[in-house]
């Protein structure tokens, strides 16, 4: 389970093996997905999902397709993933590029170093490194 609170953005990252099935339990979610699958018919497009309790819905998001999300509708969402794959502490299966990355053609909206000064953020952060010990 993750938490994303308002204002912040968790993006981006793919699997080359996994496929994630995501759903959000509580709040609202904006996931973007951008297609890196060369032998896609959705070969570099992008999608925006919205959903969560008051939309309920399971997103599979195949390996190679670049995914963020960020919480909608001004309250903390919480969403659960279940892969495919169990992780591999030595070897994740998990390749990412920043929310502002000109590699993917998508405005989060995000300010001029929001990523760095958001305290929502770095208090993730600090949970995700301290729960990873």
């Amino acid at each position: 389970m993750t938490t994303v609170y308002p204002g912040v953005v968790k993006a981006w990252h793919y699997h080359k093996k996994q496929t994630d099935h995501m759903i959000c339990i509580r709040g609202m979610l904006k996931l973007a997905l951008y297609d890196s699958r060369k032998s896609s018919k959705t070969h570099r497009q992008l999608a925006e999902v919205f959903f969560g309790d008051r939309k309920p819905l399971l997103v599979k998001i195949p390996p190679l397709v670049y995914h963020g999300f960020n919480a909608v509708g001004g309250e903390t969402a919480y969403a659960v993933n279940v892969p495919t794959e169990l992780y591999n502490y030595k070897e994740p299966d998990e390749f990412r590029l920043p929310p502002d990355t000109k590699q993917i053609p998508y405005d989060w909206g995000l300010a001029l170093g929001f990523r760095s000064r958001n305290p929502f953020m770095l208090l993730e952060r600090a949970r995700l490194s301290w729960t990873a010990w």
